[in-house]
């Protein structure tokens, strides 16, 4: 539970002040993760837009409004996540050889082609290219710069640089569904070309502020670039360091990424040997939570769910909506560094599910009446704060998990994983919403309450808890194969004495120095 701190060896003060700039440079590496909430409030939007429809859509005459195809309606909204599945699957190879930085850099390319794509063309299947696309860039935007924070954040900050990346891309989300507002009425294709030109924005900010931070200090003793990883660790850390703290700190990284480097040859066949295993398959599962929560129907399709359950506005609903998860990622703030990983998996999927189980179970006893429209609302604002109270954490969680050398590959699988799932989340939910197919509506909701319950059990049986444990310790404590119960008690030795011998040596350097001149003086 919250309780006490684990017994951590992390040998940096355990404050906020201390650690600001690499706070500032943990921002600048996600900021582009905005897209990824833009993207899925302004798609969600367009759906319900005369101008988008005018083009994509048709007009029905039975129920005398705009509609969409839902064939149509799931391929838009689901190749861009069959673009994310397909980039984080060569996160791993790429990121390997040209590291974090350049990966974020890439994607900015491409996102450039594809919202140019988007803005130009009238026809479906280059809107179709253009979405599979966006998912390419959208992807490496997300897995390159979350394993970034997970390899320069402090330890006990982790938590706090995951709340910071999904504050960015909650706000993403209100910024498109508040322009989607604004716009949705024009009755031409401006009311959808103004929201995607903003695509441009987040991208270009980030691209050249990653000119003035370094590369991760772990990928590069990866790299066995041992001094370039000490300079880059001395520019994410204030100048006013403690030099003992800077070097015990240092050696944590430096010797325990030889240890795991060691015997690994060849790091894809690597995550699948001994406790590497185990350590790959709770992070795919952690990271899978995402999906599992039902968040792909109820985050890509607010507008629309909300239109087709008929209520007033659902654009301005929608923004409601999407502000509760802003709410619900700055109220993490607050608990993220006191609570443990296991228990805001439990609580979050737990809220999830009941937020998935309230509006179904309204809808079964009086569908299509004002009350079940009301529940409707309710329970998607409640649900988005229920989400991102822990959606950023399985990321977390499932960043922490790998070690130095395999991060890359297990991460970018584990997210490919996850988005496969979202995509088929999106792509099976208008069969299920849509009017035109099975039209359960707001009953689509005793699926995703099932799956919510299932991730519960499975985080309190299998889960390790990590809070505030250095990634070199989480290595050793997979490496004892400590039980997932045991995790939060253990006393890391071999990472201990890394950085107390990392002390020592410079105690005795620091007095050598003294005595010389010492000498020095008298001899003047």
């Amino acid at each position: 539970m919250a309780g006490g701190a684990a017994i951590s060896a992390n040998p940096l003060k355990l404050d906020l002040r201390s650690h600001v700039k690499c706070l500032c440079i943990c921002f600048v590496a996600t900021i582009s993760t905005f897209q990824y909430g833009l993207d899925y409030a302004t798609i969600g939007g367009f759906l319900s837009m005369e101008g988008f429809l005018k083009v994509y859509g048709y007009y029905d005459e039975s129920r005398q409004s705009w509609n969409i195809d839902p064939t149509v309606q799931q391929l838009i909204s689901s190749l861009m996540v069959i673009g994310t599945f397909f980039s984080s699957l060569a996160v791993g190879p790429f990121s390997q050889k040209f590291g974090r930085k350049i990966g974020l850099w890439v994607a900015t390319v491409i996102n450039f082609v594809a919202t140019a794509i988007m803005l130009g063309t009238t026809h479906v299947g280059a809107l179709y290219f253009a979405r599979f696309l966006l998912g390419i860039s959208v992807g490496w935007f997300l897995t390159f710069s979350q394993v970034y924070v997970h390899e320069v954040a402090p330890a006990h900050l982790r938590g706090i640089a995951f709340a910071v990346y999904q504050t960015q891309l909650s706000v993403g989300s209100v910024v498109g569904a508040s322009v989607d507002y604004a716009t949705h009425n024009m009755p031409n294709r401006r009311a959808y070309q103004i929201p995607l030109a903003l695509m441009y924005v987040a991208p270009v900010i980030q691209a050249v502020c990653l000119f003035f931070v370094p590369e991760t200090p772990r990928w590069l003793m990866v790299q066995k670039r041992e001094h370039e990883a000490e300079a880059s660790l001395r520019q994410l850390r204030n100048k006013n360091i403690d030099e003992t703290e800077f070097q015990a700190e240092f050696a944590e990284i430096r010797e325990g990424t030889r240890k795991q480097m060691e015997g690994g040859k060849t790091p894809f066949m690597d995550i699948w040997r001994g406790t590497n295993c185990r350590r790959t398959l709770l992070s795919i599962a952690v990271i899978c939570f995402h999906s599992g929560t039902g968040s792909s129907w109820v985050v890509y399709y607010t507008t629309y769910y909300l239109e087709k359950a008929k209520v007033s506005d659902p654009f301005g609903f929608s923004i409601m909506t999407t502000c509760c998860g802003i709410i619900g990622v700055l109220f993490s703030f607050f608990y993220v560094r006191k609570v443990d990983r296991r228990d805001i998996m439990i609580y979050g999927c737990l809220g999830c599910g009941l937020f998935q189980l309230m509006p179904a179970v309204a809808w079964t006893v009086a569908p299509n009446s004002q009350q079940a429209a009301n529940a409707v609302v309710a329970s998607v604002a409640l649900f988005k704060f229920a989400y991102t109270t822990m959606g950023p954490y399985a990321w977390l969680i499932g960043g922490e998990y790998p070690n130095n050398q395999t991060r890359g590959y297990v991460f970018g699988i584990a997210s490919a994983l996850n988005f496969l799932l979202t995509w088929l989340g999106t792509f099976t939910a208008p069969f299920f919403i849509n009017p035109a197919a099975l039209n359960w509506n707001a009953q689509y909701g005793y699926i995703w309450f099932g799956s919510n319950m299932i991730m519960v059990v499975f985080t309190f049986f299998l889960l390790p808890e990590t809070r505030d444990r250095t990634l070199e310790e989480i290595h050793e404590m997979f490496e004892a194969k400590i039980p997932a119960r045991n995790f939060k008690g253990y006393k890391c030795t071999e990472v201990e004495m890394m950085a107390a011998n990392a002390g020592k040596k410079d105690r005795n350097f620091v007095e050598v120095k003294e005595i010389e001149n010492v000498d020095a003086k008298s001899n003047v």
